[in-house]
């Protein structure tokens, strides 16, 4: 087992993860508040941006490949390295999905009159 230092950026945290944990447990451990709601990899609640090293996260369903080099998921990364993350920063899958106007029922934008 090795582990790799895991910085946040602007927060001034920093933890030890194991590479057999995830960083979300590991922040549980270390009392850090990082956001989270599934856990299974898949609503991007806990989404950081990897500013600096490598993760593993082969179950990380709510990624697509390129958002997954960029893009650590803290329930399901594991460090392959030294990070620095930022997190609560979001792919643009998500960030282009909040952009977009609600439907109604038959494909129309909402009108909210």
């Amino acid at each position: 087992m090795t582990e790799y230092t895991v910085e946040f950026v602007g927060t001034g945290e920093t933890i030890e993860v194991a590479d057999t944990e995830t960083i979300l447990s590991a922040c549980f451990d270390a009392g850090i508040a990082q956001e989270y709601s599934c856990r299974v990899g898949m609503c991007l609640a806990c989404s950081a941006e990897i500013v600096d090293g490598e993760v593993t996260q082969p179950a990380a369903r709510g990624l697509t490949d390129e958002e997954a080099e960029n893009y650590a998921l803290t329930c399901m990364a594991r460090p392959q390295s030294d990070l620095v993350l930022d997190r609560g920063k979001y792919p643009p899958s998500i960030e282009n999905d909040a952009a977009t106007p609600a439907e109604d029922g038959d494909g129309a934008a909402a009108d909210d009159d």
